[in-house]
């Protein structure tokens, strides 16, 4: 018999204290001192790791304080200072035209609305939900990234089917499952639990103390 929604939403608190547990203090893993600075952070990790990113940002951020400066310097220099993020002329063109945007729409600063936030080049519902999350500490929903949304299937909190890759069809049954003020840390600490125990490829199973609260388990022990 399927589980009915009350049943998926009482595992879910389950696995939801059991990462209270493991991840209680579960935070972006972006360094960054300003909403300007997670911003950048965020639209530079898609398609790169937050390590690898960290590393470039920790001179990015010390030669670009606010948003002129990254409108100030030829753009084959932005390229050059980002290039190992991946992707670097895309994300470079996102840079420069949310920066512009912030100074005409925005008097500098990075809102704190959704709708403002994805009106901004470079910014989906994932980037904006980081920031508004982290930086804001607004629950305006989930960021989904690769790991959430590998594990919402192996939890079998989103159901698979012809659009089950779509990330905001994943948010959207995260958010009705999860309470709107855990959102934020369910998107962090699963993010964690992703990288740490439950890979892509090997799952570490056996030291997984959500085992028993996954559907998915018996398919990787």
């Amino acid at each position: 018999m399927p589980e009915s929604a009350a049943k998926r939403r009482e595992r879910a608190g389950k696995i939801l204290t059991e990462l209270k547990k493991l991840y209680s203090g579960a935070d972006c893993a972006l360094h960054h001192k300003s909403a300007l600075e997670l911003l950048v952070a965020t639209i530079l990790s898609a398609q790169s790791t937050d390590e690898n990113v960290n590393r470039v940002t920790k001179d990015l951020f010390k030669k670009y304080k606010k948003p002129a400066d990254y409108l100030a310097v030829p753009v084959e220099e932005l390229e050059e200072d980002i290039r190992s993020t991946g992707f670097y002329r895309q994300k470079t063109k996102s840079v420069r035209a949310m920066s512009q945007a912030l100074l005409d729409d925005f008097g500098g600063k990075v809102p704190d609305e959704m709708d403002d936030l994805i009106k901004l080049r470079g910014v989906a519902r994932k980037t904006a939900n980081v920031v508004l999350g982290t930086w804001f500490k607004k629950n305006e929903g989930i960021a989904v990234d690769t790991h959430v949304g590998r594990l919402a299937h192996r939890w079998e909190l989103t159901p698979n089917s012809k659009d089950s890759k779509d990330a905001v069809k994943i948010e959207k049954d995260l958010m009705d499952t999860f309470a709107r003020d855990d959102w934020t840390f369910v998107s962090h600490a699963t993010i964690l639990h992703g990288r740490q125990v439950c890979g892509a490829k090997k799952p570490d199973c056996k030291s997984c103390t959500l085992r028993k609260l996954c559907p998915s388990v018996d398919q990787f022990l």
